[in-house]
């Protein structure tokens, strides 16, 4: 949160499009014009909905025009947009809160280190009242139920990891930042393993197989993979290398977390909130951005289809998500695509959260049908371009869209979501509420008792490294030579060997070490992996 956003009890009024007076509204104030009378009744569900704030209409807060979210579209995906303190971050503390009340479970990714308030009561305070009178709410401090996780163990949280084959070779290639021909390659490396039985729970389980492909013993293993060369896995083995130089290595391995922890309620019947703290991975944006669409992507292969559902199983904020398709191959980008289009009859709306649309790649924004849109700045031809472009991904407006999105204040956004029959409500220019929870972290002692409290901390604090790849590599290279076979016995009292050891040498690679190796793995070998999206484990 930038230091121009509103601090814990401080999410004050700021002008409003047409420089509101800030106390004007607290009352209907007379009949609407009848613009904005239209606009109102396309917020008027009949069913459960998020309140996200009141209208906004010649300057003034109408509390009497609510703006809301049905909560059986929150599945239909989302974008929360705006320029740096703007009051993104508290739209999605509102959202979250509302959605925990109404017992649907929320991940939400801490990248500057201020949404653990949303676990404790927030504070009262005159501009609290103010805002909560501008827009007919009843504010009284509510702490929600959370989980605090952080990637790798890095920071305070429940440690977050992910086995490298799990991960999978697109997501990882987005990590390590190779081109498609790489990413191809890398492909074909997690094929060999995968029908090898070797498995890629770390970083140096990978290194391991790599190192033995581009060595002198491998070399025949190398040819067999098509399309694979000597040069480019070369290339991906001192990426690997110069990746787990960097202290990477901590986020992959086991335990692997289990993406279903996300689905889960608290006692009382509320959604939990998992908040994954990433202050201390600020500067790894390409790794924590792929690595919660690899949550994303567990969890697309481990739900069910569930169809149109009456709540979300789960809604997922993706924040800074400009990350996310920076730089992404094309392959990434479709995976990307599907997924978001798929996920959605798997009962799991995605929110994603960045500074204006166009940092969204169009396939994907046009799947995002609830929009809240703060503020954008327009310093440089560059921002009007950008400006410009925003408002075109707007349905048609009863407002000058191009003065009002520059004119917001902070905590206000123009909004337009799916009505409960799926088709577009009016846009609105809406005062958003004031959330509930504390609007800034809590100390670190509370947090750090949150998570060694958590029933999960057990579960996942120690890592933990089984025999895999690395160690049966290793076991192969200092095994002793293999002793001469015996002389064959005479043909009538030959024996046909069992099918099931033709099978396994069947399935040995036909190298001197690999038939040492062959000794070791027994029956886990040809175990080939099913993968589907982003090149993920399918279970």
């Amino acid at each position: 949160m930038s230091d121009s956003e509103p601090k814990a009890g401080d999410q004050g009024g700021g002008s409003g499009p047409s420089g509101s007076d800030g106390g004007a509204g607290l009352t209907p104030g007379g009949e609407l014009p009848a613009e904005a009378q239209e606009i109102a009744a396309g917020y008027a569900f009949t069913g459960p909905a998020l309140d996200l704030g009141a209208l906004v209409w010649d300057g003034t807060s109408r509390p009497g025009a609510q703006i809301r979210i049905p909560l059986t579209m929150l599945n239909r995906h989302g974008l929360v947009a705006g320029a740096t303190g703007t009051g993104k971050t508290k739209t999605l503390q509102l959202v979250a809160e509302q959605l925990s009340a109404q017992g649907v479970p929320v991940f939400l990714a801490d990248v500057k280190g201020d949404l653990s308030g949303v676990s404790a009561p927030g504070q009262d305070g005159d501009r609290v009242r103010e805002r909560a009178g501008q827009v007919g709410q009843e504010w009284t401090g509510t702490g929600f139920p959370c989980e605090f996780y952080a990637l790798g163990g890095i920071g305070t949280g429940i440690p977050l990891r992910a086995t490298v084959t799990s991960f999978g070779p697109v997501l990882l290639s987005k990590v390590l930042r190779l081109n498609q021909t790489q990413e191809q390659s890398l492909g074909l490396i997690f094929h060999y393993a995968d029908q090898k039985g070797l498995e890629l729970y770390d970083l140096k389980d990978l290194r391991a197989v790599v190192t033995f492909l581009t060595s002198p013993e491998g070399k025949s293993e190398l040819k067999g993979i098509g399309g694979l060369s000597a040069a480019t896995a070369g290339v991906i083995l001192r990426s690997l290398t110069t990746f787990e130089a960097q202290g990477m290595g901590d986020f992959f391995g086991e335990p692997e977390y289990d993406t279903s922890e996300l689905l889960r309620t608290a006692s009382d019947g509320r959604g939990m909130v998992s908040v994954l703290e990433l202050p201390a991975v600020q500067d790894k944006p390409q790794l924590f951005s792929t690595f919660l669409m690899w949550l994303l992507a567990d969890l697309f292969q481990a739900l069910p289809e569930v169809g149109d559902v009456e709540k979300p199983k789960l809604v997922f904020f993706f924040d800074e998500a400009h990350l996310l398709f920076k730089d992404a191959s094309k392959s990434f980008l479709e995976s990307i695509t599907q997924t978001v289009r798929l996920i959605r009859s798997k009962g799991v709306g995605v929110f994603f959260v960045t500074q204006t649309p166009k940092d969204v790649p169009g396939d994907v924004l046009a799947q995002l049908g609830n929009r809240v849109q703060h503020a954008l700045r327009a310093y440089t031809p560059d921002d009007q371009k950008a400006l410009r472009a925003t408002v075109k991904t707007f349905p048609n407006a009863a407002y000058d869209l191009e003065e009002l999105l520059t004119s917001l204040g902070t905590g206000e956004a123009v909004v337009t979501v799916l009505s409960e029959n799926g088709a577009p409500t009016p846009v609105a220019a809406t005062r958003l509420r004031a959330p509930q929870s504390l609007m800034g972290p809590v100390a670190a002692e509370a947090l750090d008792a949150a998570v060694r409290g958590s029933s999960l901390y057990g579960r996942y604090a120690d890592a933990v490294d089984r025999e895999s790849a690395y160690e049966k590599l290793s076991a192969a290279e200092s095994a002793p030579a293999p002793a001469p076979a015996p002389a064959p016995a005479p043909a009538s009292s030959r024996r046909a060997a069992p099918k099931e050891d033709e099978s396994l040498v069947e399935q040995v690679v036909g190298s001197g070490v690999f038939k040492s190796l062959a000794r070791s793995m027994g029956t886990q070998l040809g175990r080939e992996i099913s993968r589907s999206l982003f090149g993920t484990r399918r279970r």
